[in-house]
């Protein structure tokens, strides 16, 4: 399946084509560096349409209307030129119920879409964060990530205003998983990702000089109390990180694994999510330290010495997070054993090389 994604160089660009190119999909990348004629080939291939191109920080207020009113039409326009009737997602924005340039441009869009005729799926989506964020650009939250991951000041206006906020990847979720669904006929109504998160400037900067404390102390790992948190220092990590370094990302039928930080002095932290019932594990580190962190979810973590066979339990959970220190010469493994998707933060007290793995397997529980 082909999949035109519009704005494809931009934050949210970014991580919808990568995450369909891991799903498998085709991926056709129209930006400012394509011309009409690309987007006529393009949309000739394309089974599907996410449509995330948009001007928001312009030097003049008609490219407002130019970037995001105008070429919505262009778009559309080309489709029916080659009588085609392709599903389309939009990125809109909250701003469309306002009375500013950049919200009125927006809501001229989401009309054209509306009166196409087309089956299309309009999203409102409020601030969005994640990595890739380009500070002093794209949010306040990709700047103060930035600044106070590299020491430099942030200014901060008024510590109560409030913020409202979507994580790149829930928005990046609902868009594939309407693409999968093959149910193509469009909503009449303006569509949102949930959660939405709410969170003023004070605590936003707050939460990132504790993260940045945290990880540069002995503890290594901040604690996190709740969804947003977890996606928030998921995010600065990405600014934290060293730079040259390169993070994996693997998905199978257990869950995924996500490295997120790695620093030749203070270790390397990744998050795994494991799906109910799924058990992941089964070795022993001979030097290396370790600690685990639940944050959702629901947990048993067991580990076994391997030479005197002492076993030790832990039922670990977001309701009630604790971290716990995986010890030397244990074996271990950990286990989802609740509903939903577990989420574990790891930190390891050095950044993972395969030619010096100390990964030994041996099975936690002897039959």
């Amino acid at each position: 399946m082909r999949i035109l994604v519009t704005g494809a160089k931009g934050f949210l660009g970014k991580h919808v084509s990568k995450q369909l190119l891991r799903e498998g999909f085709e991926v056709l990348e129209y930006d400012l560096n394509n011309s009409d004629k690309d987007l006529k080939n393009f949309v000739n291939l394309a089974d599907f349409v996410v449509h995330l191109a948009g001007i928001n920080r312009p030097l003049k207020v008609e490219e407002f209307y130019d970037g995001n009113t105008n070429f919505t039409k262009k778009l559309i326009d080309t489709i029916k030129e080659l009588k085609k009737s392709i599903p389309i997602i939009m990125s809109s924005s909250i701003q469309a119920s306002l009375d500013n340039d950049y919200g009125k441009s927006k809501k001229m869009a989401e009309d054209l879409l509306f009166d196409s005729g087309l089956p299309v799926y309009v999203y409102r989506l409020a601030n969005v964060f994640g990595k890739w964020g380009r500070p002093n650009y794209n949010s306040a939250c990709a700047t103060f990530c930035y600044n106070i991951a590299h020491n430099l000041p942030i200014e901060i206006r008024d510590r109560n205003y409030v913020v409202h906020y979507n994580y790149v990847d829930d928005i990046v979720e609902d868009f594939i998983n309407v693409i999968k669904s093959g149910n193509y006929k469009g909503e009449k109504e303006i569509q949102s990702v949930k959660p939405i998160f709410d969170c003023s400037l004070g605590k936003l900067a707050d939460l990132l000089y504790y993260f940045k404390g945290e990880i540069e102390s002995e503890r290594h790992l901040p604690l996190i109390h709740d969804e947003f948190e977890l996606k928030l220092f998921k995010t600065f990590c990405d600014y934290l990180s060293d730079e040259g370094n390169s993070f994996n990302y693997a998905k199978d039928d257990r869950g995924w694994f996500e490295e997120l930080y790695k620093s030749k002095k203070w270790g390397q932290i990744s998050d795994n999510v494991s799906y109910p019932g799924i058990c992941k594990g089964g070795h022993y580190h001979t030097y290396k330290k370790e600690i685990f962190y639940t944050v959702i979810g629901e947990c048993e973590i067991i580990q076994r010495n391997i030479k005197t066979n002492e076993l030790l339990k832990d039922r670990v959970s977001g309701d009630k997070p604790h971290p716990v220190e995986i010890k030397v010469g244990y074996t271990h493994q950990i286990t989802n054993v609740g509903k939903k998707n577990s989420h574990t933060v790891m930190w390891i007290s050095e950044v993972y090389n395969p030619d010096t793995a100390d990964t030994y397997r041996e099975e936690v529980i002897k039959n």
